[in-house]
């Protein structure tokens, strides 16, 4: 299997699915309600991946939203925190 690419603007890039899959991971942290839900407004690839790493219950259906597992919730918030957390002011 080849890697994805990603094709934009004449630039061809070659796509690391897990990097993209951690992002996706980390925004469903910042979407989170109800406790382990999340808007799935991202691309379709990405949340069928992290089903199949069960991170996330089945996100086909008519719901707007996924359900992060006990291990998706988990790693949703560690990802958050080492993506998108400032640094402390010194």
């Amino acid at each position: 299997m080849t890697s994805p690419t990603l094709v934009a603007s004449a630039v061809v890039m070659d796509v690391d699915e897990n990097k993209v899959d951690e992002a996706v991971l980390a925004l469903l942290w910042l979407t989170l309600h109800d406790e382990r839900r999340a808007w799935k407004g991202f691309d379709w690839d990405a949340l069928d991946r992290l089903h199949r790493k069960g991170l996330i219950l089945d996100p086909v259906g008519k719901a707007k939203s996924v359900v992060l597992t006990d291990q998706g919730l988990h790693r949703s918030k560690e990802l958050f925190a080492e993506l998108f957390e400032r640094e402390p002011k010194t």
